[in-house]
């Protein structure tokens, strides 16, 4: 795993040409083995998405499909709980069989709407998707599904007490059924945009996305360490080079301590003037995964959370 520090070891891009290439992709989640990797992959707008899998091979990762429960609706941020029991996603899938398909409206804007599901594992492979009933899905601007061992279920949305911008809200699992929303403090509140949570499996820490006035790009990616009273304190920003000038979002927590998953648009530098190329040459750059599309990029941030008091 790169190290979180600059220059050679600043991080590196996950499987390139195999989970990180030319297309958009984002919000990576392994299994508890490392066996297998989830993860979206859409158009540079993110209009049409899928989620997809990949599976180990020897040092790396091959075998890309699209996941047996997607491919159909505009699916997304995958999330495999710490049990590897359940994998979460986002969906904009018709909550009744044969229905019409989740919109959304803010303002002017009509877009696909989303809702938070799971499939289960079981012995011939993940089941059939389940949508969370209830007040987590009442509105149609629901994302990034991140679970605590305990099942308590973090998310992003848009609702009544959101402000202008999205929260990050806890819903806590009682071991049959998810409770009331209740959107979590963080930093600027709702002035601010506080999107794509990964909680600790502990619930120690939470990392998302968003601007809390010291971003270097249009959002970049924060932590905040619970309180002993339960609250959170105030949002650190990650060092570079885990944020950049260009957007970083959808962190996520991989299986060993201190693994940071974090999607980024970071492209290759480019300085002129620069050696000639042909049209074959200029091709071949732009198909390439730092073409500035959305990639994954894998850091490691475990010194970080042992100086906060965090350990394996």
């Amino acid at each position: 795993m790169a190290l979180l520090c600059s220059g050679a070891n600043a991080g590196e891009l996950l499987a390139p040409g195999v989970v990180s290439t030319a297309h958009n992709e984002t919000s990576a989640s392994f299994t508890p083995d490392r066996r297998s990797v989830y993860f979206m992959r859409g158009d540079l707008v993110s209009g049409d998405t899928a989620i997809l899998v990949a599976d180990r091979i020897g040092d790396g990762y091959g075998n890309v499909r699209i996941a047996p429960f997607s491919g159909v609706w505009k699916d997304s941020e995958p999330h495999v709980s710490p049990d590897g029991k359940r994998l979460f996603f986002v969906s904009n899938r018709p909550v009744i069989d044969g229905g019409s398909s989740l919109v959304a409206t803010r303002g002017k804007q009509r877009f696909p709407g989303a809702n938070l599901w799971y499939v289960e594992r079981t012995a011939s492979g993940w089941g059939r998707p389940v949508h969370i009933d209830g007040e987590v899905n009442r509105v149609p601007t629901v994302y990034n599904p991140s679970v605590a061992a305990n099942g308590n279920l973090y998310f992003s949305a848009h609702r009544e007490d959101s402000g202008a911008a999205y929260q990050v809200y806890r819903a806590q699992w009682d071991g049959r059924t998810y409770g009331a929303p209740q959107r979590i403090e963080l930093g600027t509140g709702v002035k601010g945009n506080h999107m794509d949570p990964a909680i600790d499996p502990q619930e120690r820490f939470v990392l998302f996305a968003g601007d809390e006035g010291d971003s270097a790009g249009s959002a970049d990616i924060y932590i905040a360490f619970r309180n002993a009273d339960g609250g959170w304190g105030k949002p650190l920003r990650l060092p570079d080079p885990v944020n950049s000038l260009y957007l970083e979002n959808a962190p996520s927590l991989g299986r060993d301590f201190g693994e940071l998953l974090v999607t980024s648009m970071r492209p290759q530098p480019v300085t002129f003037p620069k050696p000639a190329q042909d049209l074959a040459d200029l091709g071949q750059r732009l198909d390439s995964p730092l073409n500035g599309s959305r990639n994954v990029w894998r850091f490691d941030i475990s010194a970080l959370l042992r100086e906060h008091g965090v350990h394996e």
